[in-house]
C-alpha cells in the first residue's frame, strides 16, 4: 500500500475517532471476551489433561511396586531380607515399603467396633517421602509419632473424623484367623490411642473407577508405629521401587525380581506408568469436551467479531463516494477506516489473552483439581501465542477483504448486476394481514435497501443463524454427554446387577444360580463370566471369559459379539495397542504352554468390572473371549453372575434373591469407569462457560440491531412522517429483531443439531463408548423461544432510539 494512502487513512482515523470509538470498542470487547473464552477453554483442556502427570511428579513417585510379603500364602508378612535383596538389584535407586496391618477401632468394652483389616502402615517412608500422599484437610502425620495417623479422603467411614482420637487395636495374623475374632475376650497385640490429624489422597486412587475405590484402605499409620508391628501384625507387605532409568527399566527389573522371589511366591507387580496412563485416559473425555467447547467458542469469536468489523467498515460508505469523486485512488478508499479496525483487532486479541489468563484458575477440572500442585493463574504460552496470532491474522484478513469489497470501484463493478426486487418474506407478511409495524419490521429485516440506505441484512441474519448454531451444537453435545453419564449401558454396564465374588467371597454356584434365576419371573436374562489376565500377542490384557452367544454381554461397537470358540472381541484401545484390525488374527497365551489363535470379530465398550486392585477391563481396554482359555476356569464356578431384570421388576426384591446365592457376596448395581467418575467431578464450570458464550451471542445481536437502526434512520423518519407513533416504531424494531432471529433459527437449529451430533460421534469414538447422540428437543425449543424473547428485550433500547428519530433533521436533505 502506498505512502499517500497510509497518510490519508491515518488522517481520517484521527479526525473520525470521536465518532467511531464506540464501534472500535465493540470490536475490542467482543474479540477479547468471546475470543478469551475460547482461548481459556483450550488452555483449560490442556491443563486438565496434564494435571495428573504434574501431580504425580510432585509426589516423588515410584516406578514399580511389588509384593514382598504375603502371610496368607504361608510366607512371612514382612520379609526385610527380601527387600534388601531388591534394593541391591542393578538400576534400583531407592526402595520404600508399607505393610498392611491387622487393625481395628475398639469399642469401650474392648470388642472390635470397626474392623479395618488391611490398613497401610509406612515402614520406612513410603507414602511419606516416596509416593507422598496429598493432604486435603488438616495436616500430615508426624512420621516419628506412633499416635498420629491420616485417613483416606476417598474411603472414610462416617464415624471417623479429623481431630478425633480413637482407640486402635492391632492384632497378629494368628488372632485374625480365630473364629471368635472381634469379641471382647481377644486382647489386641497392641492397643494405642491414635489421633487422626488429616485427610489424604493417594495418587493410585485419585482417578479410578468404582471397582478400585477401596484400593488403599482407610487409615495410614506412621513408620514409628508400623516398625513396631511389622513382624507380628503385617499380613501383606508391598515395596515401591524407584529406578535410575525410570519406566524404561521396569521390564528388566521385573525379570530380576522374579529370579530372587521364593519358589511359589505370588508374583504381583504394579507399574506406575500403567496407573498414569489409565488416569490420563480417564481425564481425556473432560479435556476433549473442553477443547470442543473452545473450538466452538473460537469459531463464534471469529464470526461475531467479523460481523462487527463489517458493520464498522460500512459506516463510512458515503464518505468513500465523496473521496472517490475528489480523485482518491482505490488504495486510498480501501485503506480508509482500516487503521482503527486493525488497531481494535490487535487490542481485542491481546484482551483475549488476558481474559484466558484470568480464567486459568478455573482449571484443571475433574478429580485432579483438589491436589493439583500448581493452582492459580497460569500462562499457557502455546495457546496464548497461537490464539492471538490466529485472531489477529484471521480478523485482519477479514477486515482487509471487507474494506476491498466495499471500496467504490468494486461496488461500481457489482452495481449493474444488482436487481431491486421485493422480499418474498415482506410480501408474505403483507398478505397475511399482520399489522403495519410487523410488516415494516419484516421489511427492515429482509430488504437490504439501495444506495446510502443499504443495510447488510444478510450478514445480520447470518449472525443470528451462527449464534443459534453455536448454542444448539453446544447443548446437543452437552446433552449427549449427560446421556452417557446417566445410561450405564452406553459405557459397558449392559445389565442390571452383577453378583460378584471378586473380593475374597466364595465363588458363585452356577447350578444353583441356574435353578434360582431361571425360574424367577423378574429376571429377563443372566450369564456367568470369569476374570483373568492373558497375553494376547505380546500385550498383557485383562479379559472377561464367557460362553459364545451368551445372553448378556458388553455392547458391541463394531463387527459382532462373541459367537464361536475361535473368536475374540477387543476394546478399541487394546485393538489399537495390538496394531490389529477387526478380521485379523491374534495369538493368546493361555498358560501352561497353550497357544490359541483367535480371530478378532468386533470391538466393544467393556465394563469396569473385575477384582479390586488388579488389572481389570475398562471402557476401551480388555478382551471378551471364550472362558475355557482362562487358566482354571474350566470346572470352576464363575467370578460374577450378570443379571438383566424385566422392565418394571422390583429391583430391591431381585437384589435380595441374588444375595441368597452367595452370603457375603457383593451385589453391584453399577460400577462406573474412571472416565465417568472424573467427569462427574467437573462441577458447574461447563455450564458457566456455556452461559458466557450465550452472552457473547446476545451482545452481538444487540449491536446488530443498534447498527441497523442507525442505518435505517431515514426509513424510520419516513414512517414517523406517515403517522407511526413512538410505540409503533418501537414495535417495528422489535419485529425486525424477531424476524432476523426467526430466520436464523430456521437455518441454525438443524445445522447446530447436525454439528453437535457430528462432534459427539467423534468424541464417543475417541473414548470407546456407544455413540448415542441426544438432541434435547425441549431445550432446543426453549432456546428458540428464549432467543425470540431476548430479541424483543434487546430491541427495547434501539426501539426507543427509533422512537426519538428527529424527522425534520433527517429528511431536510431529501
Amino acid at each position: 500500500m502506498s505512502q499517500p494512502a497510509l497518510s490519508v487513512a491515518w488522517y481520517r482515523f484521527r479526525s473520525t475517532f470521536g465518532q467511531r470509538w464506540a464501534g472500535y470498542l465493540a470490536i475490542v470487547l467482543l474479540t477479547g471476551l468471546v475470543g478469551g473464552l475460547a482461548l481459556g477453554a483450550v488452555a483449560a483442556a490442556r491443563r486438565t489433561q496434564a494435571a495428573f502427570p504434574a501431580y504425580l511428579a510432585s509426589t516423588s513417585p515410584s516406578d514399580l511396586t511389588v509384593l514382598t510379603g504375603y502371610s496368607l500364602a504361608g510366607y512371612p508378612g514382612y520379609d526385610p531380607a527380601l527387600i534388601r535383596q531388591m534394593a541391591a538389584l542393578p538400576h534400583v535407586r531407592r526402595v520404600e515399603s508399607y505393610a498392611r496391618l491387622d487393625a481395628a477401632i475398639l469399642a469401650p468394652d474392648g470388642a472390635v467396633a470397626i474392623n479395618l483389616q488391611g490398613e497401610p502402615g509406612s515402614i520406612d517412608g513410603e507414602y511419606f517421602t516416596q509416593d507422598r500422599v496429598t493432604i486435603v484437610q488438616g495436616r500430615m502425620a508426624d512420621p516419628d509419632r506412633a499416635d498420629e495417623a491420616v485417613i483416606d479422603a476417598k474411603d472414610t467411614p462416617s464415624q471417623v473424623h479429623v481431630g478425633e482420637v480413637f482407640p486402635f487395636g492391632f492384632y497378629t495374623n494368628a488372632q485374625e484367623a480365630l473364629p471368635d475374632f472381634g469379641k471382647p475376650g481377644i486382647r489386641p497385640y497392641l492397643r494405642i490411642d491414635v489421633k487422626v490429624v488429616g485427610k489424604a489422597v493417594f495418587s493410585q486412587e485419585l482417578v479410578q473407577d468404582d471397582t478400585d475405590t477401596d484400593l488403599n484402605g482407610v487409615v495410614l499409620f506412621t513408620p514409628a508405629l508400623t516398625r513396631r508391628l511389622a513382624q507380628c501384625c503385617a499380613f501383606v507387605t508391598e515395596s515401591a521401587i524407584q529406578l535410575d532409568g525410570g519406566a524404561s527399566e521396569v521390564a528388566a527389573t521385573e525379570a530380576s525380581i522374579e529370579r530372587i522371589l521364593p519358589k511359589g511366591f505370588p508374583v504381583e507387580f504394579y507399574v506406575t506408568a500403567v496407573t498414569e496412563a489409565k488416569a490420563e485416559r480417564a481425564i481425556e473425555p473432560a479435556s476433549i469436551a473442553l477443547g470442543v467447547f473452545g473450538g466452538i467458542a473460537g469459531l463464534a469469536a471469529l464470526l461475531i467479531a467479523g460481523q462487527v468489523i463489517g458493520r464498522q467498515l460500512r459506516l463510512d460508505v458515503g464518505d468513500l463516494d465523496t473521496l472517490r469523486a475528489l480523485g482518491a485512488s482505490p488504495a486510498v478508499t480501501v485503506s480508509d477506516g482500516l487503521p482503527g479496525v486493525l488497531g481494535a483487532v490487535i487490542a481485542g486479541s491481546l484482551l483475549a489473552a488476558a481474559v484466558a489468563v484470568g480464567l486459568s484458575p478455573l482449571a484443571p477440572l475433574g478429580s485432579a483439581r483438589a491436589v493439583y500442585p500448581y493452582p492459580g493463574v497460569a500462562f499457557d504460552w502455546t495457546v496464548l501465542g497461537m490464539g492471538v496470532l490466529v485472531l489477529i491474522g484471521v480478523l485482519s484478513a477479514v477486515a482487509v477483504a471487507l474494506a476491498y469489497r466495499r471500496a467504490p470501484h468494486r461496488v461500481a463493478l457489482r452495481r449493474p448486476r444488482i436487481r431491486v426486487r421485493g422480499s418474498t418474506a415482506v410480501r408474505a407478511a403483507s398478505a397475511s394481514g399482520l399489522p403495519p409495524p410487523a410488516v415494516e419490521g419484516v421489511r427492515l429485516a429482509f430488504d437490504p435497501g439501495t444506495g446510502r440506505n443499504a443495510v447488510p441484512v444478510r450478514s445480520a441474519i447470518l449472525g443470528a443463524a451462527l449464534a443459534m448454531v453455536v448454542m444448539i451444537a453446544t447443548v446437543t453435545f452437552g446433552a449427549s454427554l449427560d446421556t452417557l453419564v446417566s445410561h450405564p449401558a452406553l459405557y459397558g454396564w449392559n445389565w442390571t446387577y452383577a453378583l460378584c465374588s471378586c473380593n475374597g467371597t466364595p465363588y458363585i454356584p452356577e447350578q444353583r444360580a441356574a435353578a434360582l434365576l431361571g425360574h424367577d419371573p423378574a429376571v429377563a436374562a443372566w450369564t456367568g463370566i470369569y476374570y483373568g489376565t492373558l497375553k494376547i500377542d505380546s500385550l498383557t490384557v485383562p479379559v472377561i471369559g464367557a460362553s459364545p452367544n451368551a445372553p448378556i454381554g458388553p455392547p458391541v461397537l463394531s463387527g459382532h459379539g462373541l459367537q464361536a470358540a475361535g473368536q475374540v472381541v477387543l476394546g478399541a484401545t487394546t485393538l489399537a495397542q495390538l496394531h490389529q484390525h477387526v478380521g485379523d488374527q491374534v495369538t493368546v497365551y493361555a498358560g501352561g504352554g497353550r497357544l490359541s489363535l483367535l480371530r478378532i470379530v468386533g470391538t466393544a465398550t467393556l465394563p469396569s468390572i473385575g477384582v479390586s486392585g488388579t488389572l481389570h477391563t475398562e471402557m476401551g481396554t480388555g478382551a471378551l473371549l471364550p472362558y475355557p482359555l482362562i487358566p482354571g476356569a474350566v470346572g470352576s464356578e464363575p467370578g460374577s453372575i450378570l443379571v438383566t431384570l424385566q422392565p418394571g421388576a422390583n429391583r430391591a426384591a431381585a437384589r435380595d434373591v441374588l444375595q441368597q446365592l452367595v452370603p457375603g457376596g457383593e451385589v453391584e448395581a453399577v460400577q462406573r469407569p474412571a472416565e465417568i467418575v472424573n467427569y462427574r467431578s467437573m462441577g458447574t464450570t461447563p455450564a458457566i462457560l456455556g452461559a458466557a458464550l450465550a452472552a457473547g451471542a446476545l451482545a452481538a445481536l444487540a449491536l446488530t440491531l443498534m447498527a441497523s437502526v442507525r442505518r435505517r434512520r431515514r426509513d424510520l423518519a419516513l414512517l414517523k412522517t406517515l403517522g407511526f407513533t413512538r410505540h409503533q416504531l418501537s414495535a417495528t424494531v422489535a419485529w425486525q429483531s424477531s424476524a432476523a432471529v426467526a430466520a436464523g433459527a430456521v437455518v441454525g437449529v438443524p445445522v447446530g443439531i447436525a454439528l453437535g451430533r457430528f462432534l459427539w460421534d467423534l468424541f464417543a469414538h475417541q473414548i470407546s463408548v456407544v455413540p448415542d447422540p441426544t438432541v434435547p428437543g425441549l431445550l432446543v425449543i426453549l432456546i428458540v423461544v428464549g432467543a425470540l424473547a431476548l430479541a424483543n428485550i434487546v430491541a427495547v433500547v434501539p426501539g426507543r432510539v427509533a422512537g426519538r428519530t428527529p424527522v425534520a433533521l433527517l429528511l431536510r436533505t431529501e
